[in-house]
């Protein structure tokens, strides 16, 4: 998730009293939410790449006790281990008894606080506001947390198939993301951040492959929203905060300057298209010379078919159009450039990522 310093800026729940376990719990916030108000932001062209996303004002969320997570991992063992990052540990586990899904049996992620983490106590109030508040295809969804003296939690719906970052860059297999779950993927990135970006006027912050979740049908839902912060004002471009996140997706003014936009988050979306089309990490020091910094490894070879399909990821195999992916990696470029100004919205994004989708679909029926 990254290390943040400072206040946090999105508005923090308010709770009052402590409720018995397994109650609803309804979380309000010290100052109206960006996203109870954003109803009116929604253009019709907005609708259609949201899709089903709406804004939720007042959720009630599951307040769990730790013992009920206990009981629902079984403990904590390392074989239930999802993940780990700078939030706390991650483990799956099981809810018996009927669910807000309607199932006797729900399987869940439960992301457990580090002890004596300040900073992580702020994000876990931020996500709870934030998350708890929405709803949207392409956003993980947030069924519940606990607050149980020292133990904090927030509980997630399971993502079966893990990460993005887990699938490419996986080691000790051959096994690969096929071309159009790839496609697939990118197009339901693009249009969770329109979401945040249009709807919720929510910066993210901390976009990368590994806070980008996959369920059982591949379908991509962006996670991780302790770091999420308000747009700036109408009449400003950028709002001024101290750097946090991942230095390897940021984008340059953020990272030197503290000068952060909605066109932060295009710039990471460009690193994560480069590291699907390559299935190499943004910034690795164990590559050889010259690939340490993905961008400067991959910029000179965006522009031609040719030069393009040198540092595709090897495990596709050459199983991929080689249009479609040339027009992904110009439209990576876009998004990488120095000059936020001259990046694109990530309206314009989902625009271009869809028109590519469908040519490609068309090339595959074609051929059946």
């Amino acid at each position: 998730m990254g290390v943040c310093f400072g206040t946090p800026d999105f508005p923090t729940p308010s709770f009052t009293g402590k409720p018995k376990s397994g109650a609803k719990w309804k979380i309000t916030t010290s100052s109206s939410s960006a996203a109870s108000n954003s109803h009116d932001l929604l253009t019709a062209r907005d609708k259609r790449a949201f899709g089903d996303g709406k804004i939720v004002a007042d959720p009630s969320l599951t307040v769990f006790s730790f013992a009920e997570l206990k009981e629902a991992t079984k403990n904590f063992p390392a074989d239930a281990l999802l993940g780990e990052g700078g939030f706390g540990r991650v483990y799956k586990g099981m809810l018996h008894g009927k669910q807000q899904s309607g199932s006797k049996e729900t399987i869940i992620a439960v992301k457990i606080l580090k002890p004596a983490g300040a900073q992580g106590y702020r994000q876990w109030r931020r996500e709870i506001a934030f998350i708890g508040a929405i709803s949207h295809p392409n956003l993980a969804k947030l069924l519940g947390f606990c607050q149980d003296d020292e133990n904090l939690a927030l509980v997630y719906e399971f993502m079966p198939m893990g990460s993005l970052g887990n699938q490419i860059f996986r080691r000790g297999s051959t096994a690969s993301l096929p071309w159009d779950v790839r496609l697939k993927i990118m197009v339901g990135a693009a249009r969770g951040l329109v979401f945040l970006h249009n709807s919720c006027n929510m910066i993210h912050r901390d976009f990368k492959t590994a806070n980008i979740l996959l369920d059982g049908s591949y379908m991509a839902k962006l996670s991780d929203f302790g770091l999420v912060r308000s747009g700036p004002p109408e009449d400003k471009s950028h709002v001024s905060t101290q750097f946090v996140g991942t230095s390897g997706y940021a984008a340059p003014e953020y990272r030197a300057t503290g000068r952060l936009s909605v066109k932060s988050d295009v710039y990471s979306f460009g690193i994560v298209l480069l590291e699907i089309l390559t299935g190499v990490r943004a910034c690795d020091p164990r590559h050889p010379s010259g690939m340490a910094t993905l961008v400067e490894w991959a910029m000179p070879h965006l522009y031609s078919k040719k030069n393009l399909r040198t540092i595709m990821d090897s495990r596709l195999g050459g199983e991929y159009h080689a249009e479609s992916a040339l027009r992904i990696a110009q439209l990576a470029s876009i998004c990488l450039e120095r000059e936020r100004k001259q990046r694109p919205s990530m309206s314009k994004v989902v625009e271009e990522l869809e028109s590519i989708e469908a040519a490609s679909a068309n090339r595959i029926l074609r051929n059946a």
